[in-house]
């Protein structure tokens, strides 16, 4: 594999599940420095990603918690030095309507999904500017612009990451410095099949019929991997691809959600 990205420090917040950890196998196998937070710190990941990388730092972060964030980016300075790479993965999800719905989980999912990334961003940009080179991929949603009643306060926050990912865009496109947002429809995750499970228990069926029936509706007749989305990050990080910038890239499979 290229080796690229040999020299570079990239950052993958929920980089331990998912896409987050697809992309950070990705970068490792393109040469660049993998620091992975995120609130859970499972064993076997953490395994994973060693051995894929002898250049590899983790450290627990909470993108909803300051002090945690000035934890984590004060642990990787001393380790490897500033981020030339932050891909913002951490999110989460809750099954409610308007009609009725909670606060604390309004006001949660927000906050990592939308508060996180500009919580990192904020962090990282300054010294990616100032080195004027840098590459800032934040994980959106086709949710952003298809929704479904149920998930109100997932598809306004990745509606709200469409924004802010312009903003920063716009802030570091003299400076070097790329944004983009990766926004896929139902990728198979974790949170993919925890999804699957509620809303089959609702349906009055199994999750492996939920997800039958899903995939039949799917254009492609399949679900997109993770791997699918690492590959097109790590495209995203090379040198030339600094001008595709300010973009809303979804990997859809020709789905409209």
């Amino acid at each position: 594999m290229d080796g690229y990205l040999e020299g570079r420090v990239a950052i993958v917040t929920g980089g331990f599940t998912g896409i987050g950890k697809a992309i950070a196998l990705a970068l490792a196998e393109r040469g660049a420095t993998i620091a992975v937070g995120a609130r859970r710190l499972p064993e076997d990941a953490i395994e994973e990603l060693d051995k894929a990388t002898e250049r590899f730092f983790y450290q627990r972060l909470d993108v909803a918690d300051v002090d945690s964030i000035d934890a984590f980016m004060d642990g990787l300075v001393s380790a490897h030095g500033h981020a030339d790479i932050l891909v913002n993965s951490a999110g989460v999800t809750t099954h409610e309507y308007v009609c009725g719905h909670d606060e604390k989980s309004w006001l949660d999912v927000i906050d990592i999904n939308l508060s996180g990334p500009f919580r990192m961003i904020r962090a990282c940009l300054p010294k990616m500017m100032q080195r004027r080179w840098g590459r800032i991929i934040n994980i959106g949603s086709t949710a952003a612009t298809t929704a479904v009643a149920d998930h109100a306060a997932y598809c306004a926050s990745k509606s709200g990451l469409l924004g802010l990912n312009r903003a920063v865009a716009l802030e570091g496109a003299p400076h070097g410095v790329s944004s983009v947002v990766i926004s896929p429809t139902w990728v198979q995750t974790e949170m993919f099949d925890s999804s699957m499970a509620i809303q089959a228990s609702s349906a009055g069926r199994s999750s492996d019929e939920e997800i039958a029936a899903l995939v039949a509706e799917q254009p492609q007749k399949r679900l997109v991997q993770p791997r699918e989305l690492g590959a097109l990050a790590a495209f995203l990080c090379h040198d030339d691809a600094l001008g595709i910038t300010m973009e809303d890239i979804q990997v859809n499979a020709g789905a409209l959600w």
